[in-house]
């Protein structure tokens, strides 16, 4: 068989498992590792903290965050260590939220334990908190 022959034959198998592979990887929103409905949770920040400081939810969920803290004009919610914030890059989506604002999250796909913190006050405890997705 001449070579031209073999390169053109592989080509064509290598477009069908391309193919084939990118609709295998489309996966949809009833797949095992990501529920199809994951749910929200919420956490409250006010001027004593975030409430609750720590929450489980399961993977694929959004957290939503709501600044009720009258006493600082905003916050800036982001994903520990500070100040790189790389562990959990789904709640640095949060980011620079104004009291009376809610944000969310992205959907926090990664089974792991999350911590999070305020960038604005990064050495104050009360506005640490960790989310377990599970």
């Amino acid at each position: 068989m001449p070579k031209s022959t073999i390169i053109s034959r592989f080509r064509v198998f290598v477009a069908y498992t391309c193919a084939a592979l990118a609709c295998s990887c489309g996966g949809s929103s009833s797949s095992s590792t990501t529920p199809s409905d994951p749910g929200t949770s919420t956490v409250t920040i006010t001027a004593s903290g975030v409430s609750p400081k720590s929450i489980t939810v399961s993977a694929g969920a959004q957290v939503t965050f709501v600044d009720n803290d009258p006493s600082h004009d905003h916050h800036n919610i982001q994903s520990d260590p500070h100040p790189e914030h790389t562990d959990c890059p789904p709640i640095n989506d949060v980011g620079f939220i104004v009291s009376g604002q809610s944000r969310q999250t992205s959907n926090l796909i990664v089974k792991r334990v999350c911590g999070y913190h305020d960038h604005d006050f990064p050495q104050d405890s009360k506005f640490f908190g960790t989310i377990t997705i599970q």
